[in-house]
């Protein structure tokens, strides 16, 4: 893709440079010496359905008002999160756009029936057929070792949802990325003239566990995204745990060991509900990482995960770069980030933002923290907030929550 560089912006005294037009790498600032504010069975159809595709610095509390209490999804497998998912003391409402999706009549089943049915050449022919689909792999547990990423096709869908029932770990084996998706990927086919702003596909992922991810060296599109990376369409995440993913350890600007997201529709907000991040390690973002993306974070918990790169963005001279956002790594102009029922804790940046790293370039991005409890998240660099470095519009508010 051509990069077009645009005027780089001044704030609190420290250039950044941006990029526009096709990229999706939005550098940012690194304000150190800145005055900051204080067997391969088949995959099963549903009757009806056609066989699948092939594989292709004190404490900061504020006052509001309580958590309300959550709304509780219907689908028949809406309840059934991964073990140990989420925040079970986050009582924050979830809109229906954030909600489990309703996979009570699948479009295809991984496996028979039995743990041995359910592989790593099922969930990718699967992901790339598209539609609703979920697992049978008996009654049991199951972690399904993937040998290979699976890759959402564009023009399969516009739906792709995958639901493990609250039982099934799809594991990268510390070897690669897990679950990927780009609209503006030529080999995942072209669907329209827009690719990084068209409504579909609409990927989900619910009740699954994702672990031992690793998109090192992978570095379409920026790199990052060591479980899932996603570029254009729409994504959300629902009772799902992230465990010991992985991606570079070193760039300014690549992120994001557990997610890395680029473009959304219509800069419709990415939500992660009832979901968990623990152990991430990256360059930047140790679970979460994006470039001029909005969030909405539900009732989750953001814990020990790591930013590891070094000399922020852009690089310091001598440095490779990065190493900021020990939990979340947000960059680029106009985005929000909404966090609320959730807690981030004992996450860490060697440089800036140990829970939070959050520059919109253009000053317009807003960060909300509601009713959520942030701690012990060092900055080993810098931060204008206890863990977080804010530069966006205004100040950051915070409701009913504890920052320290």
């Amino acid at each position: 893709m051509r990069l077009r560089p645009s005027i780089a912006a001044v704030a609190f005294g420290v250039a950044i440079a941006t990029l526009t037009a096709c990229s999706p790498s939005v550098p940012s600032a690194d304000p150190r010496g800145a005055q900051a504010p204080a067997s391969d069975p088949s995959t099963t159809p549903s009757a009806g359905q056609t066989p699948d595709a092939p594989a292709t610095p004190a404490a900061q509390t504020g006052l509001g008002s309580s958590p309300t209490a959550s709304a509780s999804p219907t689908p028949s497998r809406a309840s059934r999160a991964a073990p140990n998912s989420g925040n079970p003391s986050g009582r924050v409402t979830v809109p229906a756009a954030g909600r489990a999706v309703d996979t009570s009549k699948p479009t295809r089943t991984v496996g028979n029936g039995t743990a041995d049915s359910c592989t790593s050449a099922a969930v990718i022919r699967a992901v790339a057929a598209g539609g609703i689909i979920t697992f049978d792999c008996g009654p049991d547990p199951v972690t399904i070792r993937m040998t290979a990423t699976a890759k959402v096709r564009n023009a399969n869908g516009p739906q792709v949802v995958l639901d493990g029932g609250g039982k099934v770990t799809l594991s990268g084996q510390g070897k690669r990325r897990i679950l990927y998706m780009n609209t503006c990927d030529a080999l995942q086919g072209w669907t329209t003239s827009h690719c990084n702003d068209q409504d579909h596909p609409r990927l989900t992922v619910q009740n699954l566990t994702f672990a031992d991810g690793d998109a090192t060296g992978q570095r379409t599109d920026g790199g990052g995204g060591g479980a899932i990376f996603v570029r254009g369409g729409r994504f959300k995440v629902v009772n799902s745990r992230f465990v010991d993913n992985r991606c570079d350890r070193t760039g300014p600007d690549l992120g994001g060991a557990a997610i890395r997201v680029l473009d959304q529709h219509d800069d419709q907000p990415v939500y992660v509900v009832n979901s968990t991040f623990t152990g991430g390690s990256c360059a930047n973002g140790g679970a979460l990482s994006s470039i001029g993306v909005s969030w909405v974070v539900l009732n989750s918990v953001l814990r020990d995960n790591e930013a590891v790169g070094e000399g922020a963005n852009p690089a310091r001279s001598g440095t490779p770069g990065g190493g900021s956002g020990g939990a979340i790594y947000c960059d680029g102009n106009t985005f929000s980030v909404r966090l609320a029922g959730t807690v981030i804790e004992d996450n860490d940046a060697r440089e800036g933002g140990g829970a939070i790293f959050f520059v919109s370039n253009d000053r317009t991005g807003t960060l909300r923290v509601e009713n959520s409890t942030l701690r012990r998240n060092p900055s080993h660099g810098f931060e204008n907030h206890p863990g977080i470095f804010y530069l966006g519009s205004g100040k950051p508010t915070f409701t009913a929550s504890t920052v320290r």
